[in-house]
């Protein structure tokens, strides 16, 4: 065992592959790019035997550095479809709902009432207790219209 670890070779292709274990029982962490770093690393120290730990350090971060930069390309350019894209988007969500004026729109501001929440809002003046629909938002305001029924 001693032999294998002062291999430094193995060593880094050692650490390439508990890096892509702990990618598939972690998923989403993206170890996998720096796993293949560790691999490039591991491959290029076993050709170039006597290679030194700086330049051995040095070939992982550029490897790992290129690898994150393809991964990251690839993924903007393949995006995962998801079920739910809006998951993590609050405001996109609430765009279309009707929602009920709490405090005057008055001068293009006001409250409205979200669910069990009050939230900014700004748009034509309105009372309280006007029903009106959400249509975008800035900041954190809520940009909203009267709802003509």
């Amino acid at each position: 065992m001693n032999t294998l670890l002062a291999t430094p070779g193995l060593s880094w292709l050692i650490l390439a592959a508990v890096l892509a274990i702990t990618e598939l029982l972690v998923p989403g962490i993206f170890l996998v790019f720096v796993a293949a770093g560790a691999a490039v690393t591991g491959v290029v120290t076993l050709i170039i035997p006597g290679f030194a730990l700086p330049f051995q350090v040095a070939v992982f971060v550029v490897a790992a550095s290129a690898a994150v930069a393809i991964g990251r390309r690839w993924y903007i350019n393949n995006p995962v479809p998801s079920a739910d894209p809006l998951l993590n988007d609050r405001v996109a969500r609430l765009i279309g709902e009707v929602v009920t004026v709490v405090e005057p729109i008055a001068a293009g501001k006001g409250k409205v009432r979200v669910g069990d929440g009050e939230w900014l809002a700004s748009g034509p003046d309105a009372p309280v207790g006007t029903h009106v629909r959400i249509i975008g938002a800035t900041g954190t305001w809520l940009n909203v219209e009267p709802v003509i029924a």
